[in-house]
């Protein structure tokens, strides 16, 4: 797929996916939720791509959705009048996918079910959808040009990009609420309190930053051990009780130990690096649950 809105470029097993509109601060379009999704999804297949840094062309990362387009804004189909039960029967149908699906939040879930440790790298501006599409991500490194917001009370609306599952389990729910209550756009620094991002870095330390840690991520690891690594620390946490994550433990144990695992054990005895040869291609019959 040709993208307009990204670029997309594999170097050292680690993607870097610029969003890629930098005369409107790379605003976020419907067109760059389709590509986002299919980036992502695409990235996870790619057994070429390891881990994955997501930044900004120009001076911004996102400044929201772009809101200069003609109609509903957010891509919306006005003629419809979904319920709970549209958005549970009907889910996949190409009327709520398309009309009534928030598209963020279809972006979200394509980065929550990616297969590779995702990275973001906000070198500027992260406002609405800029900051929102950012926590479905592992880890936020931030420039000291960064400015995140989730100003949607600004505008009447409410959050989205799955936001709602992710913000309060980064800073609580307390600190998630003052922040979508409030509508404040944060300082790099004062991101950094709120527990929103790893670090702040002078802007020309940002990308190596980032790449630094994906590298970390990537060299000397199983593809399939941290996929499923990935995959269980975000389903296992939402459980109502361990023993749902014990059986998934299991599961991944029992299969990362005859795959990758008799590698890593037989290099550690014998005091020589592993190398491991699973692909996320290729992942065991139970995942993904």
């Amino acid at each position: 797929m040709t993208y307009e809105t990204l670029r997309y470029e594999v170097a050292d097993r680690i993607l870097t996916l610029w969003l890629d509109r930098p005369e409107n601060l790379n605003a976020f379009t419907v067109t760059m939720a389709n590509e986002l999704i299919d980036a992502f999804d695409r990235a996870s297949a790619d057994d070429d791509v390891a881990a994955i840094v997501v930044t900004g062309s120009g001076r911004a990362f996102c400044a929201g959705m772009d809101l200069s387009s003609d109609g509903n804004v957010f891509g919306l189909d006005e003629t419809q009048r979904p319920t709970v039960a549209d958005l549970t029967d009907r889910y996949e149908d190409a009327a709520i996918v398309d009309g009534v699906r928030d598209t963020g939040g279809r972006v979200s879930l394509a980065i929550y079910r990616c297969t590779k440790p995702v990275i973001a790298a906000i070198n500027g501006a992260a406002v609405g959808i800029g900051a929102t599409m950012t926590l479905p991500m592992d880890i936020r490194i931030a420039s000291e040009h960064a400015r995140i917001g989730f100003v949607f009370g600004r505008l009447g609306i409410v959050p989205e990009a799955c936001s709602t599952w992710f913000l309060p389990r980064i800073v609580g729910v307390s600190k998630a609420l003052e922040l979508v209550f409030s509508a404040d756009i944060l300082k790099a620094d004062e991101a950094l309190a709120a527990g929103l991002v790893r670090e702040v870095v002078p802007a020309d330390e940002l990308l190596p930053t980032a790449y630094a840690l994906a590298a970390k991520f990537v060299n000397g690891r199983s593809p399939v051990a941290t996929a499923l690594m990935r995959q269980m620390m975000y389903r296992n946490s939402a459980q109502p009780d361990p023993a749902e994550a014990h059986r998934i433990e299991s599961l991944a144990m029992f299969y990362a130990s005859i795959g990758d695992g008799k590698e890593g054990v037989a290099a550690f005895r014998e005091k020589r690096d592993a190398d491991f040869t699973s692909q996320t291609s290729d992942m065991p019959p139970f995942y993904p649950w």
